[in-house]
C-alpha cells in the first residue's frame, strides 16, 4: 500500500504487520468485465464474496504496529491503512480478487467525455451510529481532505486529479467544484482529463467517506472515537497496549463474521506468542524457516507459502541535498551494492534482488528495464566522475586499475571520501539498529568507495513526518507497497516532480513529459511502453537504490483459522474470516 515499515520491509516487520501474497495481472491489462466509453478498461462490479457455511463468530488475533493515525484522510502507512480500511469505507473498493468493485456506490456511469463520474449511493449503507449515508458525506469528506488546514500528506495525490482539488488544497479555492451533488444519494465527480485509473485512485483511504457531526463533535481526538462505515467499529485503542475492533452489526455489506479483532502493540517474540496461543497468526523469521519446513516438526503442517506481494524496498536519497543532487554519486552506490550476495547469504533467500521499480507479475511489469548492477569498478568510476571528486580523483583511480595496489586504492579512496559532504542514513524503528542487509550494504560503499555513512533511527511516525517534509538525507528501511494494481501507483506517485510522495524530490523534466502523457492515454499496452520508459529513465538517473522484491514467506496461521487471505495489496477482507470452534 503505501510506506510500509512492512514497507518497513525487514523480515522481522513482515512477521509483525502481516505478509503479501498472490500476484496477478503480468503484461496484461488488469481484468474486467466492463469497459469505459473510451474503450478503456474499466474495473469489474461485482458482487459480494460468498459466505462461508462454518459457525460465525470467534476472536482473531495478531501483533500489529502502533498506527501514526487512524484519520482515513492523513494515513499514508500500511501499519494505518491496515486498520482504517476494515473501520472506514468510501465509494468502490478493490476485492480480495484485486478487481475494482461497489462499495457504498452500488453502481456509476462515466460520461462521454471520460472525466465524469456519477455514483449511485447504497440507501440502505450506514454510519455505525446508524445514520445515513449521504452524498452531503461524501462532498464533506472530499471538502476536508483537501482542506489546506488539514495538511494532509496525500490529499494531492490521490484527489488532486479532481477538478478544483489543486485550487482547494492550495488555499485558492473554498470547494472542490469537481464534486457535486445531485441528490441524497447520487453524487458526481469530475476529473482534470481522462484517467484510466480513476476509479483504482478513489479506492485509497483518502476518498473515504467520514461524519462531519463526529469530527466536529470530537475535535482533533475524533478518530479515538470514530463513526465509521466500515464491517468492524473501533472499540478500544491503548496506545503501545492494544487495538480491538468488534462487528458492525449495521455494515451495508454482509456484516462480518468475527466477533472481535485484537491486534496486539506491545510487542513481544512472534513466534513464542504463536506457539503459545497469544496470536493466530506470525511471519516466519530467519532463524526459524529451516524448523518449520521440517516435515516432522508439528509446525509444519501450519505453514502457508505466501508468494510475492507488491511491494519494493530501497535506499532513498533526498536529490536537492549534497552529495545526491550529483547523478554519479547515485550511480556510484547503486555499483557498489552487492544485492545478489546479501540475498543469498544475509536473507536466506526470503527476498529478490530488485534491480527495477515495478514487482514481477505486477500490471504493466514487461522485464524489459535494465538497472545498475554490483560492479565495483564502475562505482569507483562514478565516483570520480562526481563534482565532488577531488581534482586529482581519476588519475589516482588510474594508477590503482593499472596496478591494483592496495594503497593506490586507498589514496583514491581517502581523496574522495574526504571531499564528500557528511552522509547520514535514517531509518525508522527503535532498536538501535540498521537491519543486517544495510548494514553490510553500508560496509559495501565503504570497501568500494571509502564512505563512511553515519546513520540515526527514529520513531515510525516521526520518520513518516520528516520523510513527507522532505528532510531527510538518505533513507531506507522501508518499502513501497501498492495501494492499487496500476503501474501509475508506482512510477508516478513515486517519482513525478510535483508528487507529495516524491520523498526524494526527484526532478526529471523527460520523465514528467512521459508519466503526463500515460496519464490519459487509453490504451493500455501504449500505457504499457510510456511506463517502461518512465521506468528505465528512473533507472538510469539511479533516483533510489531499489533493494528487495519480496519472495515466498512462510506464514503460520492456527488451523482454527478460516478464510484467511494472504494479499499482494492493503484490502477489507476480515469480514470474511472466522474461527472453527468445532
Amino acid at each position: 500500500m503505501r510506506l510500509t515499515a512492512k514497507l518497513f520491509f525487514t523480515l522481522g516487520i513482515i512477521a509483525v504487520v502481516g505478509v503479501i501474497a498472490a500476484a496477478c495481472g503480468g503484461d496484461q491489462a488488469p481484468k474486467s468485465a466492463n469497459k469505459t466509453p473510451s474503450g478503456a478498461e474499466a474495473p469489474k462490479a461485482a458482487s459480494p464474496s460468498p459466505t462461508a457455511s462454518a459457525p460465525e463468530g470467534g476472536v482473531f488475533r495478531r501483533l500489529w504496529m502502533d498506527p501514526p493515525t487512524l484519520d482515513p484522510h492523513l494515513a499514508n502507512d500500511t501499519s494505518s491503512a491496515g486498520l482504517i480500511v476494515e473501520v472506514f469505507s468510501g465509494l468502490v473498493t478493490i476485492s480480495p480478487a484485486l478487481t475494482i468493485e461497489p462499495d457504498i456506490a452500488e453502481r456509476w456511469d462515466i460520461g462521454t467525455d471520460h472525466q465524469t463520474y456519477t455514483f449511485y449511493l447504497r440507501k440502505d449503507a450506514k454510519f455505525h451510529d446508524g445514520k445515513a449515508v449521504t452524498a452531503k458525506d461524501f462532498k464533506y469528506s472530499f471538502e476536508r481532505a483537501t482542506d489546506p488546514r488539514l495538511l494532509s500528506p496525500v490529499a494531492d495525490t490521490y484527489l488532486g486529479e479532481i477538478q478544483g482539488a489543486k485550487d482547494k488544497i492550495e488555499g485558492r479555492a473554498t470547494e472542490v467544484s469537481g464534486v457535486k451533488v445531485i441528490d441524497n444519494y447520487t453524487l458526481q465527480i469530475t476529473t482534470v482529463r481522462p484517467m484510466a485509473y480513476f476509479l483504482a485512485m478513489l479506492t485509497y483511504p483518502t476518498a473515504y467517506v467520514v461524519d462531519q457531526s463526529n469530527i466536529e463533535r470530537l475535535g482533533r481526538n475524533w478518530a479515538s472515537q470514530p463513526n465509521g462505515t466500515g464491517p468492524f467499529k473501533l472499540k478500544e485503542y491503548r496506545i503501545g497496549e492494544r487495538v480491538v475492533l468488534e462487528r458492525n452489526p449495521l455494515y451495508y455489506r454482509e456484516p462480518a463474521k468475527l466477533d472481535r479483532i485484537e491486534y496486539i502493540l506491545s510487542g513481544g517474540s512472534p513466534m513464542a506468542m504463536y506457539e503459545n496461543d497469544e496470536i493466530d497468526m506470525t511471519g516466519v523469521g530467519i532463524a526459524d524457516i529451516d524448523r518449520v519446513r521440517d516435515p516432522k516438526d508439528p509446525l509444519n503442517k501450519e505453514v502457508h507459502a505466501t508468494p510475492p506481494g507488491f511491494t519494493v524496498s530501497y535506499i532513498g536519497f533526498n536529490t536537492a541535498k549534497p552529495p545526491f543532487d550529483d547523478v554519479n554519486v547515485r550511480r556510484a552506490l547503486n555499483f557498489a551494492t552487492n544485492k545478489e550476495l546479501i540475498a543469498k547469504e544475509i536473507l536466506s533467500g526470503l527476498a529478490i534482488p530488485a534491480y527495477g521499480i515495478l514487482p514481477k507479475d505486477f500490471p504493466g511489469y514487461t522485464g524489459q528495464t535494465k538497472g545498475l548492477t554490483f560492479d565495483a569498478a564502475k562505482a569507483r568510476q562514478a565516483m570520480a566522475a562526481s563534482k565532488y571528486a577531488a581534482p586529482n580523483a581519476k588519475d589516482l583511480l588510474a594508477q590503482y586499475e593499472s596496478t591494483q595496489d592496495p594503497k593506490a586504492l586507498a589514496d583514491f579512496q581517502a581523496a574522495t571520501a574526504g571531499k564528500l559532504p557528511r552522509m547520514v542514513l535514517t531509518v525508522p524503528g527503535t532498536g538501535g539498529g540498521l537491519g543486517l542487509d544495510l548494514e553490510v550494504i553500508v560496509e559495501m560503499w565503504k570497501e568500494a568507495l571509502g564512505l563512511n555513512v553515519e546513520f540515526q533511527q527514529v520513531e515510525w511516525a516521526t520518520f513518516l513526518q520528516d520523510l513527507n517534509a522532505k528532510k531527510l538525507q538518505v533513507f531506507s528501511g522501508l518499502g513501497w507497497q501498492a495501494d492499487y494494481p496500476d503501474p501509475q501507483n508506482f512510477l508516478d506517485v513515486l517519482f513525478y516532480s510535483k508528487s507529495d510522495t516524491n520523498h526524494g524530490a526527484y526532478a526529471n523534466q523527460e520523465l514528467d513529459k512521459v508519466l503526463e502523457e500515460a496519464r490519459s492515454e487509453p490504451d493500455w499496452n501504449k500505457r504499457v511502453a510510456l511506463y517502461q520508459k518512465a521506468e528505465q529513465l528512473v533507472l538510469d538517473d539511479a533516483a533510489w537504490v531499489p533493494l528487495w522484491f519480496s519472495t515466498e514467506v512462510p506464514v503460520l496461521i492456527k488451523p482454527r483459522v478460516k478464510n484467511y487471505k494472504l494479499l499482494p495489496l492493503i484490502v477489507p477482507h476480515m469480514r470474511d474470516v472466522y474461527i472453527d470452534k468445532g
